[in-house]
């Protein structure tokens, strides 16, 4: 599970970190549909991806702890989760999307179960690590 858990967390940290230079370098063009949508749209688009960037970062900082730890990566989950919740809002409000965003709140909202799933096996897991402790302490 630990394993598991650290892959995942790291592919979700690279990804959040690349999907938000996206948005910082292209702006408009980096959402379907938006690129006629002003400057408006392009500057808070690429700030939301400077702050994407830090997200994956928080999560690429999470997956390099030993162990990591379950309470960062449930709020981290936590946070995309309510992101895929606000894509909901938005459908309930203006209605049905172009398909990319369809599937990315499909992955917003089916994702943090197991990473919730994940840090809590992990949490419960005995930890064997008194070798490594010792170790370490006659360093």
């Amino acid at each position: 599970m630990a394993r598991a858990l650290r892959v995942l967390t790291q592919l979700m940290g690279w990804a959040c970190v690349a999907i938000g230079l996206f948005h910082v370098a292209l702006g408009n063009a980096a959402i379907p549909g938006a690129g006629s949508a002003g400057a408006t749209v392009d500057s808070w688009g690429r700030f939301m991806g400077a702050c994407f960037v830090g997200y994956g970062l928080a999560w690429l900082w999470a997956a390099r702890q030993r162990p990591i730890p379950a309470r960062a990566v449930r709020w981290l989950a936590g946070v995309f989760l309510l992101g895929g919740v606000g894509r909901l809002l938005s459908l309930a409000v203006h209605g049905w999307p172009q398909w990319f965003q369809i599937a990315l709140a499909v992955i917003e909202l089916g994702l943090p179960p197991v990473f919730f799933w994940l840090a809590n096996a992990e949490e419960r897991a005995p930890r064997g690590d008194w070798p490594t402790r010792a170790w370490n302490a006659r360093s």
